[in-house]
């Protein structure tokens, strides 16, 4: 029976010197990360005592205000890459989608500006430095660090601090330089005016079944702006909108103001990924066509599943992903037919034509019955079990639920069950996005998947895998070949096609991904061995190296230059050591 999880307690920062001593330390590194350690100092002397044990007993740090700041900073810190030589400033500002950014030599006109800055500042291409909403004292102060960091005379990142004219409010600036074609040295400006689109307020509204008055205050909120003034802009009491206020939090399952804006921030960066740079190819065709089967599995389910490879040979169970990943790169699924391996892909509850599980049903164990009643149907006794990322679950549940029908599992680029909340951190940002909000807030998360599966048919999968795996160098090396992007695309028609979205089902696979499964590692008895990549973006090499002190029994191998699609890029060495796991 599945204990149900206890919310965690709180805590805040008790004196108003610890918080603005820390609100001081954490600008400073978001504008320039080389003053981590003074802040570190300063979090570890006030923050520490607030931290004990494990992440699901963990004392949570729960303080509007702080949370606040470092939403705000963290604006800098996501978009700190946006700098690298390699880009054009054009491809740099196309990048950062949410803050007003423009770049500059310091000269009477500005270079160009993204959306957010034509919307927040008034800007456009070739304006003046002089309709930025300041005083003209604080556009001189802009204007001269813009030159001394473009033309590498200071630091390369500087901070400013300036009040708009316009609300009032503080703006704060970083400006740090950029390498770009052309006879003047250029620096990008950032800055913290946040930019919400108009088709945003539709998403949002959609998405948590708000009214429309209640979308304008998430708005308001997510724009700093404080209760009062939102409730001055709309006409309304201040009671009024803060009775609002606390209904929204109610239906968007989140427990405070700061939490509501990470998750409409990170809605926000999910609705609107940067498409820029990435190339529709069409794919060579190499795949052959295999055929759908189906049968009546437990309580009269519908499932699905192929097969490739040799018929007859070496069975050997595919585990698919929570992308549907059903077929391999064609020379691959050859390969597989030269060897005498026999593939047999169950396409998992929700996905294709398999129906779900009822409500209630614990999914790791449904999934577990599920490949225990394919194997049945087609009178295999044991196999080899070759599972792709958090996949490795299921492999052991299967074997946990059928002693001896596994006689071994290869893990590629697995995932093991999370201790701490800095393993959630290291994550590039989609799959931190995904996991975390799958971890602390599943109830917002199927909203959340919904959004991103729409906007994977608007953009077309080629272009949001590209996105998805874009953290990871090898991941995109590994997605741009040919054959590995024609499996992918034609094996995820099951979880995502123009008629078909199994936006539910990879809901259920994410939420059960994040509970404690290290009882099945612990009781397992089969051989497992797991290839990790070096360049994995949702479980780095640190990670499982931490996890691997809590599971001696299991083989860990670093294949390099390889991340979360390790199989698809190193399909030939994953067939060499499945040999020792085959049945014999």
């Amino acid at each position: 029976m599945t204990e149900r999880p206890v919310k965690p307690p709180t805590a805040q920062f008790a004196e108003r010197e610890q918080k603005a001593e820390i609100v001081d330390r954490l600008y400073e590194v978001a504008l320039d990360p080389i003053r981590l350690e003074e802040l570190l100092e300063v979090w570890e002397d006030r923050a520490a005592s607030l931290r004990s044990g494990p992440v699901d007993h963990a004392v949570v740090l729960d303080d509007p205000e702080i949370d606040a700041h470092i939403n705000r900073a963290r604006v800098f810190l996501d978009r700190y890459e946006a700098t690298r030589e390699e880009g054009g400033y054009r491809l740099l500002l196309d990048d950062i989608p949410r803050s007003a950014a423009f770049v500059s030599d310091g000269g009477p006109k500005i270079t160009a500006c993204n959306r957010p800055a034509q919307h927040a500042f008034g800007l456009s291409d070739g304006a003046a430095l002089t309709a930025l909403p300041f005083d003209a004292e604080d556009v001189d102060t802009l204007r001269a660090v813009i030159r001394k960091v473009a033309l590498g005379l200071g630091e390369q990142v500087a901070t400013l601090r300036i009040r708009s004219v316009t609300t009032g409010s503080p703006v704060i600036l970083r400006v740090s330089r950029i390498a770009a074609p052309g006879p003047h040295p250029l620096a990008l400006v950032i800055s913290t005016e946040l930019y919400w689109p108009a088709e945003f307020s539709a998403t949002v509204q959609e998405a948590f079944g708000l009214t429309l008055a209640e979308v304008e205050i998430v708005r308001g909120i997510t724009l700093g702006l404080p209760l009062k003034d939102i409730a001055e802009q709309r006409g309304r009491s201040i009671e009024t909108v803060r009775t609002q206020a606390r209904s929204i939090l109610a239906k968007t399952e989140t427990h405070s103001q700061s939490e509501l804006v990470r998750v409409v921030l990170g809605l926000m960066d999910v609705s609107f990924i940067p498409t820029s740079g990435v190339r529709e190819v069409a794919g060579p065709g190499l795949l052959r066509d295999v055929e759908f089967q189906h049968l009546r599995g437990p309580a009269g389910r519908r499932l699905e599943f192929i097969e490739f490879g040799a018929p007859g040979g070496v069975p050997v169970l595919f585990m698919h992903l929570d992308y549907g990943l059903i077929r391999w790169p064609a020379d691959a699924e050859r390969q597989a037919e030269r060897r005498g391996l026999r593939i047999i892909v169950p396409v998992r509850a929700g996905y294709g034509e398999s129906d779900l599980h009822g409500r209630g049903t614990d999914h790791v164990q449904g999934v577990a019955e599920d490949y225990a009643a394919v194997l049945d149907h087609l009178g295999i006794a044991q196999v080899a079990v070759i599972a792709l990322g958090a996949d490795l679950r299921f492999a052991l549940a299967l074997a946990d639920l059928r002693q001896g029908m596994v006689s071994g599992v290869i893990g590629c680029a697995a995932q093991l069950p999370l201790r701490t909340a800095a393993q959630y951190e290291r994550m590039d940002k989609w799959q931190r996005f995904i996991l975390a909000n799958a971890r602390y807030a599943p109830k917002v998360l199927p909203f959340l998947v919904q959004a991103g599966f729409s906007l994977a048919r608007k953009l077309g999968k080629e272009k949001f895998f590209a996105q998805v795996n874009g953290g990871s160098p090898a991941d995109m090396e590994t997605f741009a070949d040919p054959q590995v992007r024609e499996a992918m695309l034609a094996g995820s028609e099951v979880c995502l096609a123009a008629r078909f979205s199994a936006h539910e089902a990879f809901t259920r696979e994410c939420i059960s991904s994040e509970r404690d499964w290290s009882a099945l590692i612990r009781r397992c008895k089969v051989p497992v061995l797991l290839l990790q990549g070096d360049q994995d973006p949702q479980t780095p090499v640190q990670t499982i190296r931490e996890l691997m002190d809590d599971y001696p029994r299991l083989r860990v191998e670093f294949l390099p230059a390889t991340g979360q699609l390790l199989f698809f890029r190193e399909w030939r060495q994953v067939l060499d050591r499945l040999a020792e796991f085959l049945p014999r």
